[in-house]
């Protein structure tokens, strides 16, 4: 039927054109003035005219001015008659062709106004439904912007430049205090596969709060330079983890401060951010001595004043999870995806992370097993609000980024200069490329030393190792397509997060011969009816409902489009 449309609006559209440009012929030949000789020549003049015309010549006589008059009036006509006909047929074919092009294009642009008005309406409907739930701690009926609300524990980890802590409070939100103490181990779950109890990693502990104490040597006592200083870490705060002791007045964007991230169920949460005294913890004179201050230690460089930040306690890292845990090729694919989708949310912020790694994605286990992914540790991100993804780079002084082993190309291999510029958009999307082997039970690339340590600013795409044969060879394509070294070849996480979504829930879909935006469309609707209903028949939504629901939040036409194209050329290849 549409095709039919499009030939019909293509014919009406061309014989308007050839009407309009061959129905007003030029000025007419008037028998009283004689024409050009124009088409046929002087010897084949037709009809009774070229008869006379021929005995006069043969018996070398002179015609009456009469017949010479005859005689070239007809020739103009003809002459006249062959060009119009001329245009007509040529000029004919060529409108008509023209305007049954048009016609199909017109019908190509109605079909794409559609797929991109289904999926604005599908993601106005499923950005409301993906909001995260509000959580108890990100309220302002309970205080605890100070050190002492808090009863801190034992130390869950350190990095370059904090130590991390269990906590709680002694009057928690009622929704935690009911809160059940112990949650499924890593490695229990039907994906996953044990690798046995020697180094197994702690359930969730008592304490469902974490305080990270920030080790601070240079940014000195007052509240206010410390905020300045580590405001980086600052970027995924709730609205009113400032709202205490000094935060909501000098975390105004008035006085330079970088973006604040919108909330995202893959990445975490800072509910409290303070000021305060820094505290002799456990472990801390044998963890990190020289970043006390020296009233606490005498050789330490530290001040006395700190910032610490309260969030929720996570079981384990991922780092920590795959030492125990095999997930399968399917669930790894699937913790690939929250990867892709936490970083793609990053980029629509415009905001770049620079410090991905295993050590700082956090993973929380559903009633099943199922690990949910939270990206961490801001501390070296891009957020500001006057560049953007494009960082100037005028000089080597400019921060690049932590973990250089993970540092994309582009940005490990940049040069200074007036007018040098990083770009970042693609750059966190590389670093999820190559944690992809770490989640398909292998040793990232680009860590350690030997013959298969791979280096950014080096590598060729052909060294790549192979990931397993049972990880799907839709993952495997994309893992090296992460991983090329050209930015432009790279597809945003936002493609990329497309592309495990369709390879995982859209079989039927990709299975066509030649996918139409409409066959997409109707796809589109039925996963949305099978999420919302899914959504509805359990208490707490399983992890594949929650991604679905994601995808389809953040659901545009072109990044679907270029998704599809990807997957299609991928398996053509094949």
């Amino acid at each position: 039927m549409a095709l039919r449309q499009a030939l019909g609006r293509g014919l009406h559209l061309g014989r308007a054109l050839v009407l309009r440009f061959t129905a007003k012929p030029g000025a007419a030949y008037a028998w009283g003035r004689p024409g050009p000789a124009a088409g046929w020549g002087r010897g084949e003049l037709p009809g009774r005219a070229a008869v006379l015309g021929a005995q006069a010549r043969g018996l070398g006589l002179r015609l009456p001015d009469r017949y010479r008059f005859f005689r070239q009036s007809v020739a103009g006509l003809a002459a006249r008659l062959q060009r119009q006909f001329v245009a007509r047929a040529r000029g004919g074919r060529c409108f008509l062709a023209f305007g049954l092009g048009l016609g199909l294009i017109e019908e190509k642009q109605a079909e794409s106004r559609r797929a991109a008005s289904a999926c604005r309406d599908i993601q106005a409907i499923f950005t409301q439904k993906s909001k995260p739930v509000p959580d108890p701690l990100d309220t302002r009926r309970w205080q605890g912007f100070q050190l002492e609300d808090y009863l801190i524990g034992q130390s869950l980890g350190k990095g370059c430049s904090a130590a991390v802590y269990e906590a709680t409070v002694a009057a928690l939100p009622q929704h935690l205090e009911k809160t059940e103490g112990t949650r499924p181990l890593p490695g229990s779950g039907p994906d996953v596969i044990s690798q046995g109890e020697e180094e197994q990693t702690p359930g969730t502990p008592a304490f469902p709060l974490a305080i990270k104490m920030m080790w601070n040597i240079s940014a000195g006592s007052s509240s206010e330079a410390i905020f300045r200083k580590m405001s980086q870490e600052l970027v995924p705060a709730s609205r009113v983890a400032l709202a205490g002791e000094y935060g909501a007045v000098a975390y105004r964007k008035s006085r330079g401060g970088p973006k604040q991230l919108a909330p995202h169920p893959n990445i975490i949460r800072v509910f409290r951010a303070f000021t305060s005294s820094v505290p002799l913890l456990p472990g801390a004179l044998t963890d990190y001595p020289d970043v006390l201050p020296p009233h606490l230690h005498p050789e330490g460089l530290g001040h006395g004043r700190t910032l610490f930040l309260v969030m929720k306690n996570y079981p384990c890292t991922l780092r920590q999870y795959l030492r125990v845990s095999t997930p399968s090729p399917r669930l790894a694919t699937v913790m690939l995806l929250q990867l892709l989708e936490g970083v793609a949310h990053l980029v629509q912020q415009g905001i770049a992370h620079r410090d991905l790694k295993s050590d700082n994605i956090l993973v929380e286990l559903d009633a099943g097993g199922c690990p949910w992914l939270v990206i961490s540790d801001f501390g070296c991100c891009l957020a500001d609000e006057s560049v953007g993804l494009q960082l100037p780079f005028p000089s080597w002084y400019v921060d690049r980024g932590g973990n250089g082993s993970l540092m994309a190309p582009e940005v490990s291999t940049a040069h200074p200069g007036p007018r040098a510029v990083i770009d970042y958009s693609k750059a966190d999307a590389w670093a999820v490329g190559t944690i992809a082997y770490e989640i398909f039970g292998l040793a990232n690339p680009f860590y350690g030393q030997g013959g298969a340590h791979l280096e950014s600013r080096s590598y060729r795409e052909a060294q790549l190792p192979a990931l397993p044969e049972s990880v799907p060879p839709d993952v495997r394509q994309l893992v090296r397509s992460l991983l090329q070294r050209e930015a432009s070849k790279r597809p945003s996480a936002r493609v990329a997060a497309n592309v495990l979504h369709l390879s995982l829930w859209g079989e039927d879909i990709l299975g066509l011969k030649h996918l139409k935006l409409d066959e997409m469309i109707g796809w589109l609707l039925q996963q949305s009816a099978a999420a919302l209903l899914a959504d509805r028949l359990t208490e707490k939504s399983f992890v594949e409902t929650k991604l679905k629901m994601l995808f389809l939040a953040n659901l545009e036409c072109e990044a679907l489009c270029q998704a599809a194209l990807l997957l299609c050329a991928w398996r053509a290849a094949l």
